[in-house]
C-alpha cells in the first residue's frame, strides 16, 4: 500500500502539540516546506532539535511553535546570529539545550541503536559540561581516561528531505549527507519529503544510495523545491541572498510577522511558494547537470 500523501495531511496526522521534532539536514536538504506547514497548522509547545537550527527553526520560534530548542550550533550560516532564537533564549522565553556537533550525532546514534546512552571522547568545549547536566563524565571501565556520555535522543517525529523516493519511502540522497539516517532510525515516526517520486525500479537500480528504507517511513510527500533557501544537490542551489536578507528581516518583529504572513500563512502549499519566488529567483538557483559515472552492479 502506498505511503504517498500530501504534506499537509502528513503533518496533521503524525505531529501533535508538545512533540519533539527533528528536521534533519546539514546545510543541505533542509526541509523548510515541512517547517512552514507546521507553522500554518499552528502547532504549539514543540521541542525542536537540530544539529544547526538554521533559519527553519528561527522562523518556527518566531511563529510561536516552540517551547524548547536543542542544538549543537546556533547561527545564520555564513551571516551571523539567529536573532529570533538568540533573543528568546536571552529573555528566558525559550528553553534550550546545547551539545557539540559530535555530541548531538552521538545522541541520535544511541537512539537509533536502542541504547540509553553512548560514550564519546572528551571534547574541547568543556564549558558545555557545566551548563548541560545531561553531558556526564564517567570513568573508563577498562582503565583509560574518563569518557563523556550523552543520553539517547529519540524524536517523536523526524522530517527528512531527499532527492528521490518511491511511494513506499525507500529514498536516495546524495551530496552533503548529514544526520538524516541517524535521525530517521532514532525517531518514532518519519515524514519523508522528496524532490521526485520515482518507480521502485529506479531505487533498486542503485541500492547503495538508499539511505532511508521504507520500513522506518510513515509518510511520503512529493514536495519539489522543499529546501529553499537551503539547497538540493543536482536540483537547485543555496539561496545565499535569502540568508543575507533574513538577517535584516529578523531584526524587526514587525518585519518578521509581515514575512510570515506573506510567505507562510497566505501560501497554500510549496508549489504556490515556488511560483511566488518568481522566475528570476528560480533561474538564479538553477544548476547545470553534472552526472556521476555509471556503476556496473552485474546481473543474475
Amino acid at each position: 500500500m502506498t505511503k504517498l500523501t500530501s504534506l499537509s495531511d502528513a503533518i496533521s496526522t503524525h505531529i501533535e502539540d508538545g512533540d519533539l521534532i527533528y528536521a534533519a539536514g546539514f546545510t543541505h536538504l533542509i526541509p523548510f516546506a515541512a517547517g512552514h506547514e507546521i507553522i500554518r497548522q499552528n502547532f504549539r509547545n514543540l521541542v525542536l532539535a537540530r544539529a544547526t537550527p538554521d533559519l527553519i527553526y528561527d522562523q518556527m520560534v518566531a511563529a510561536g511553535c516552540a517551547r524548547k530548542v536543542i542544538w549543537s550550533y546556533m547561527g545564520n550560516p555564513g551571516v551571523g546570529s539567529l536573532r529570533i532564537i538568540r533573543g528568546a533564549v536571552e529573555r528566558g522565553d525559550l528553553e534550550w539545550e546545547e551539545y557539540s556537533h559530535y555530541g548531538m550525532i552521538t545522541r541520535l546514534q544511541a537512539g537509533a541503536s536502542g541504547l540509553p546512552f553512548l560514550p564519546m571522547n572528551q571534547v574541547g568545549v568543556q564549558d558545555l559540561e557545566q551548563v548541560n547536566p545531561l553531558i556526564k563524565r564517567i570513568p573508563d571501565p577498562y582503565g583509560g581516561k574518563d569518557v563523556i556520555v550523552v543520553p539517547a535522543l529519540n524524536p517523536d517525529v523526524a522530517i527528512v528531505h531527499v532527492q528521490r523516493a518511491d511511494e513506499n519511502g525507500n529514498a536516495h540522497l546524495w551530496g552533503i549527507i548529514g544526520e538524516q539516517k541517524e535521525a530517521a532510525f532514532a525517531a518514532k515516526k518519519v515524514i519523508l519529503t522528496a524532490e521526485e517520486i520515482v518507480d521502485e525500479s529506479v531505487i533498486r537500480s542503485d541500492p547503495n544510495r538508499t539511505i532511508i528504507p521504507d520500513i522506518i517511513v510513515d509518510a511520503v510527500c512529493h514536495v519539489p523545491f522543499a529546501c529553499h533557501p537551503s539547497y538540493a544537490q543536482g536540483y537547485y542551489d543555496r539561496d545565499n541572498e535569502f540568508y543575507l536578507e533574513w538577517d535584516k528581516v529578523s531584526a524587526s518583529a514587525d518585519a518578521v510577522n509581515a514575512w510570515l504572513e506573506k510567505w507562510v500563512f497566505r501560501i497554500n502549499d510549496r508549489s504556490e511558494y515556488e511560483r511566488n519566488l518568481g522566475e528570476a529567483t528560480i533561474n538564479r538557483l538553477k544548476v547545470k547537470p553534472l552526472m556521476s559515472k555509471s556503476i556496473n552492479y552485474g546481473d543474475y
